[in-house]
């Protein structure tokens, strides 16, 4: 039988925590039973597996990011919307650090239809960039490129690989002004129209 007090939503957000805590690849379903006193059959009914686990994960982070985005940016547009969809962006993934590497990994698409956080990131993220007068398949490409630079910057940021002495803040300040000098300038070459996907 469930263990009393234990829910999925429980188990997912714990996890989380404890991701925050000692890294993503070092949360174990076993670790976690530890932490609630009980056995790990008791987790097995609430979350089938690790993977589960994992994209339960990613869906929690998902949706918290985006929400701390959304309200950065909401009443903005262009460069401050840009701006703000960034600052919020990394502030998340430097604070949360686990959490921030669970959104990184890939999932089930049909879960990432059917999921609200999801689809809200994808509406969220090309509004900001239709601003720009994109469409597709330049919003995918434009997409794609800021994921890479903000991913990148947070990633080597986090693990304190910028060793020059030139400030980190100035640096991302810069780098977001480059995006939206590039944003502006964008070479309008792509063919066709697609519909808008979740960015990954």
């Amino acid at each position: 039988m469930p263990r009393a007090g234990l829910t999925a939503d429980r188990i997912t957000s714990a996890a989380a925590d404890l991701a925050d805590e000692v890294g993503f690849e070092k949360v174990s379903l076993s670790a976690l039973a530890r932490q609630f006193g009980v056995k790990d059959a008791s987790l097995y009914s609430h979350v089938r597996n690790l993977q589960d686990l994992r994209t339960r994960m990613a869906l929690l982070a998902g949706g918290e990011m985006i929400d701390r985005i959304a309200m950065a940016v909401a009443g903005r547009a262009g460069k401050d919307a840009l701006k703000a969809f960034a600052d919020a962006y990394r502030e998340y993934a430097l604070r949360h650090p686990g959490r921030y590497a669970a959104t990184q990994i890939r999932i089930d698409q049909s879960l990432v239809a059917d999921s609200p956080a999801m689809r809200r990131t994808a509406e969220i993220t090309y509004g900001v960039l239709r601003a720009y007068g994109l469409d597709e398949p330049d919003l995918t490409d434009a997409v794609r490129l800021l994921r890479s630079t903000f991913h990148g910057y947070c990633a080597l940021e986090s693990t304190g690989a910028f060793g020059a002495p030139r400030a980190v803040q100035e640096s991302w300040e810069r780098a977001v002004d480059a995006l939206h000098v590039a944003l502006v300038n964008w070479p309008r070459g792509g063919q066709g129209r697609q519909p808008p996907q979740v960015p990954r």
